[in-house]
């Protein structure tokens, strides 16, 4: 984890030389401890081709307004002035705009662009709100600004937005196509007096850059012919946020917890397996690129697994081991994504006490204790000591709070 999280890798920015380098740091390492190669061509590492769109002028908002007696006009709404985008997922949009009103069935929105007139000033709940409306189908969520939030619109315009890369061939990624843009209060009132579904369209001109994200891949077959086929993945992703804003003069965000520690402990995993008698069931160690941009190296490897994915019988992912969370004893687990399959209930009834707590930082949690499971997973790497992979369990998978964007050097905790 020291070498992982040195100023050296530059904090392994998503899709950069420094996430090759650690990808190719974690295959040789896979090398060394005995595990067989699982990714393109015979190496450790598979290659994601990505397509990074960039917009080549200011956004366009149109919409046709009709007036009491007078000819149709054409309204045409330019980035920066009228709007601005919080999330753009997408170059071209258009539906038909709806009032979101609350207590409204989502199911409604499917195709349209919806405005949310009652956003407030809290910002983590407009994008779940917007979230939850481009999940029901969506095409696209405006908001309406503040007079302060307005008065930052010609700031903010002076850069365009950025939009997600996409891996070359898929539309897939963990972000979808969500979009949300913002227009000044005025604005607002002219869209909510506008007729049901009048037609809104989106239009940006864009140019396309190949970009590319890796991912570090090996495989340990397992030993049983019945179960060798029932494989088990350990993962974590390498890469972190690069070079950003300075913090007390250090420009590089290390990543340290986040998520070099996982990565560490899959490979601690690797080296104890590699080392002992082949374990009945094939075990899969899955490092991935361009988690922090889009969940581009994990989407990869789904699309191409080394193995096929029914195969796969369970998936443990390692996240941000690296620090004990005081809220929580030292053999007690946190998982995240346990009621999506039956693993976590199963786990459960094996252990000695289960707790679903209350959500926990930007995400949702679930624990239990281990002091009769350990070998469950969400192990904590103790890199002063590597005779064991299991020293105490504390982690959570934890999104967008500022805890992990602030996440930097490696301190004698991590």
């Amino acid at each position: 984890m020291e070498f992982l999280a040195s100023d050296a890798m530059r904090g392994r920015g998503s899709g950069t030389a420094d996430e090759l380098v650690a990808v190719t740091y974690v295959g040789s390492q896979l090398r060394a401890y005995g595990i067989a190669p699982a990714g393109d061509a015979g190496s450790y590492i598979q290659r994601a081709v990505l397509q990074q769109p960039k917009l080549a002028a200011p956004p366009l908002l149109a919409f046709t307004k009709l007036g009491a007696g007078k000819a149709a006009e054409k309204v045409t709404w330019t980035y920066g002035k009228e709007f601005i985008a919080l999330r753009l997922s997408q170059t071209h949009f258009s539906g038909p705009l709806r009032v979101d009103h609350p207590g409204e069935d989502d199911a409604q929105v499917a195709g349209s662009i919806v405005l949310i007139v009652e956003s407030g000033t809290d910002r983590r709940k407009l994008r779940a709100r917007a979230a939850a409306l481009a999940s029901a189908g969506a095409a696209a969520t405006i908001a309406v600004a503040t007079a302060e939030e307005t008065g930052h619109f010609q700031e903010r315009s002076e850069q365009l937005p950025t939009l997600p890369a996409q891996i070359e061939g898929s539309a897939s990624g963990l972000g979808g196509n969500f979009s949300l843009l913002e227009v000044r209060p005025d604005a607002g009132n002219t869209l909510e007096a506008l007729p049901a579904n009048t037609e809104l369209n989106f239009d940006s001109s864009s140019t396309s850059e190949k970009k590319y994200t890796w991912n570090a891949v090996g495989m340990l077959r397992g030993s049983d012919p019945k179960l060798r086929d029932s494989a088990v993945l350990l993962s974590a992703h390498l890469d972190h946020l690069g070079i950003g804003r300075p913090v007390n003069g250090d420009d590089i965000y290390n990543g340290a917890d986040d998520d070099a520690s996982g990565t560490t402990a899959v490979l601690e995993l690797a080296r104890i397996l590699g080392a002992a008698a082949r374990p009945r069931r094939t075990v899969i160690f899955a490092l991935f690129g361009s988690e922090e941009t889009g969940g581009f190296g994990s989407t990869y490897f789904r699309e191409h697994p080394p193995l096929p994915l029914r195969e796969i019988a369970v998936n443990l992912e390692f996240e941000m081991l690296g620090r004990a969370d005081p809220a929580v004893s030292a053999d007690t687990v946190w998982l995240t994504g346990w009621e999506r399959s039956n693993l976590g209930p199963m786990l459960a009834a094996r252990s000695s006490t289960w707790t679903q707590p209350s959500g926990r930082c930007c995400g949702q949690s679930a624990g239990w204790s281990t002091r009769h499971s350990r070998q469950s997973g969400m192990q904590e790497e103790n890199r002063r000591e590597e005779s064991s992979v299991v020293r105490r369990q504390s982690s959570a998978k934890v999104v967008n709070c500022k805890d992990c964007a602030d996440d930097r050097r490696p301190t004698t905790d991590d």
